[in-house]
């Protein structure tokens, strides 16, 4: 199996993240995080059961680029 996750996070510690936002659906995803990545694939869907874990990376790295 893929390691969605894990590759996804290691993508934000390589600072290839250019962005987020939360949509109300995506494809069949609803409500549905979006990462947008500098490198291919640009777009990464994230369910939300997961919002609260990337919510935490996003504030871990916010605080180390202070």
């Amino acid at each position: 199996m893929y390691p969605y996750h894990n590759k996804i996070k290691q993508r934000i510690t390589n600072k290839e993240l250019l962005r987020y936002e939360y949509v109300e659906r995506y494809k069949n995803i609803s409500p549905c995080l979006l990462l947008y990545f500098s490198t291919k694939p640009e777009i990464r869907p994230i369910r939300e059961h997961r919002f609260d874990e990337y919510e935490k990376i996003f504030k871990s790295e916010q605080e180390s680029n202070s």
